[in-house]
């Protein structure tokens, strides 16, 4: 059964987890050179792919006792809170485009920079470790497919002016303040469960 506050909890997680990563960036970089629809067919089915591995490893916390799962669930959220607090910026790195403007060379590129980028990232953690905690691995999936999806796209589109607005830090802080929360929330039920 599909369960709306589940999809939207991790929406809203994974959104702000993404949207300071350096694969925003990548999107923006790409998709000022190249045709945005062919960016973002490639970025989209990069994050499916990445999502269902996370699901898939998160499916098998659930056949864990559940105190075990609450704490690896509290300390795994509390690692990403740390990562995004501690971790330096990426505005400097290069991305290198594909030559032409053709659907499969640029969608290619695409897929193969976010596949490669995002490979064991804190939100494909995230996505395995939401689908560990709320054993509902339909929502979690639909709600970070739909979140990649929507920081790809506002990387590819409109995201040079989103971070004209609104520093990068403070996103990075809030992603680390909503994981720090939900990190607080399963050790609390771990140690009363």
């Amino acid at each position: 059964m599909i369960s709306f506050t589940v999809m939207a909890i991790t929406f809203g997680t994974v959104f702000l987890a993404e949207l300071p990563d350096k694969t925003a960036l990548a999107g923006l970089m790409l998709g000022t050179r190249y045709k945005a629809s062919y960016v973002f067919a490639g970025v989209a089915a990069a994050f499916l792919v990445h999502v269902c591995i996370a699901i898939a490893a998160g499916s098998v916390l659930t056949l864990l006792p559940s105190w075990i799962v609450n704490t690896v669930v509290g300390v795994l959220f509390l690692v990403g809170a740390l990562v995004l607090l501690l971790k330096k910026s990426d505005d400097d790195e290069e991305i290198k485009p594909p030559e032409n403007q053709s659907f499969w060379k640029v969608s290619g590129a695409g897929f193969m920079l976010i596949l490669v980028a995002e490979f064991g990232d804190i939100t494909q953690i995230m996505t395995a470790t939401l689908a560990a905690r709320y054993d509902n691995p339909v929502s979690v999936g639909i709600g970070a497919v739909l979140a990649l999806w929507a920081v790809a796209g506002l990387g590819i589109v409109g995201g040079q002016a989103l971070m004209k607005r609104v520093p990068l830090r403070l996103i990075t802080k809030v992603a680390a303040c909503l994981m720090l929360a939900l990190a607080g929330f399963s050790l609390y039920e771990a140690i009363a469960g």
